[in-house]
């Protein structure tokens, strides 16, 4: 999703259309955002062999300026190649990363067909991008603020996964006075991890997003006005989800708020074109940007994806050094803005020609809180 919103805006700010790789079944999940008509690749598409493509393809666009087949600043238009592969994953090499320069999209502006493969959110590399920034600024003038808009215009379930949506917000979490998402990713080989449990506790206590809990056997005074917090747990793993869940269930809550504890599933392991698993994935991502306040885990994308479509600015828990036995302090803190991250942005000026900070040119792109060498979008004003 955060690729394809990407490649969106990029069509749009170069006047092109838009075609989604069918293979990723994206139709499976994805009602069709544009009435009518369809943005995936027809099948009769001539190009067949593009999923195959990489950073080794000899038609990148940085393989091109490697061997000189192209230059930037001496090609004409007679020169360009019918279509040029733009290779921006993560392990993209230096001469791909020139993608992000003026001289670099005035040669790729007269190459008819761009074929792009991305893992990561490029968006805050096209707010460096000079050319464009007067148009980006004309649609978006809070920037902190694109992939929410992208994401509300392109992303809508399809009818399956707006049924898993609608039947666990309603029998779950409607009813609630406060709705509370954490959404939790454990990076490495403890997936039970007892100092991440502290960390989502003293997280959420901490901000008041969650109330404290009395000793067993303490006396305590139901509020009033029975208030209730519904709070949605999405994880790979049930054994956070049981841990909170018998924590408010054992112990009467400080301030006598009563706290449900729910988690729609628990798919053990990340699976790679299942269909269900992908449907359950969307289904709750979808749930987590329909609470009042989120938690999420830093440098995850499917927390990313979450608060944008919810417009949230969420607490971002810290991801714990590489020991994992030391609680991050603070757990955790507000992050910049709603926007994702770019984890892989370029470390090159392109106005100087040299290597700089990024995050450092100009004022509304800045380094992430999560993950200091990637790029966010900021309000103008941080």
């Amino acid at each position: 999703m955060l690729a394809a919103a990407s490649a969106f805006l990029y069509a749009v700010l170069t006047d092109r259309v838009l075609l989604v790789d069918p293979s990723n079944e994206m139709g499976e999940l994805f009602c069709e955002p544009f009435p009518g008509t369809t943005w995936l690749l027809p099948p009769d598409f001539p190009l067949t062999s593009y999923t195959n493509f990489s950073g080794d393809t000899a038609e990148s666009y940085g393989n091109m300026l490697k061997k000189k087949v192209i230059g930037a600043a001496s090609t004409t238009a007679e020169q360009l190649p019918p279509f040029a592969y733009i290779h921006l994953d993560h392990d993209y090499a230096d001469e791909d990363k020139l993608f992000f320069c003026d001289e670099d999209q005035r040669v790729l502006r007269d190459i008819r067909w761009l074929v792009m493969r991305t893992d990561n959110y490029i968006v805050p590399g096209l707010f460096l991008t000079t050319r464009f920034q007067e148009e980006l600024d004309m649609l978006f003038p809070e920037p902190d603020t694109v992939f929410h808009h992208l994401g509300r215009y392109l992303f809508h379930p399809n009818n399956h996964v707006w049924g898993l949506v609608t039947r666990y917000h309603d029998a779950y979490l409607a009813a609630a006075h406060q709705r509370v998402g954490i959404q939790v990713r454990v990076f490495g080989n403890v997936p039970e991890s007892t100092e991440v449990l502290e960390q989502i506790t003293a997280c959420t206590q901490k901000e008041n997003l969650l109330p404290e809990v009395l000793a067993v056997g303490t006396a305590f005074r139901p509020m009033p006005a029975g208030k209730s917090i519904a709070v949605l747990v999405t994880s790979l793993k049930t054994w956070y989800y049981d841990k909170i869940k018998s924590m408010y269930w054992e112990h009467a809550t400080a301030t006598g708020e009563a706290v449900g504890v729910h988690q729609p599933s628990h798919e053990e392991h990340q699976q790679f074109g299942a269909k269900s698993h992908d449907a359950k994935a969307w289904a709750e991502i979808y749930l987590l940007s329909l609470t009042d306040v989120l938690v999420t885990t830093g440098w995850s994308t499917f927390g990313y994806v979450a608060q944008g479509l919810g417009g949230m600015t969420p607490l971002i828990m810290y991801k714990p050094d590489d020991s994992g036995s030391v609680v991050p302090d603070p757990p955790c803190s507000r992050d910049l803005s709603m926007e994702p991250c770019f984890h892989a942005p370029p470390y090159y000026d392109c106005r100087v020609k040299k290597g700089a900070d990024t995050g450092k040119i100009v004022p509304h792109v800045q380094n992430c809180k999560d993950m200091s060498w990637g790029l966010k979008l900021a309000p103008r004003s941080a």
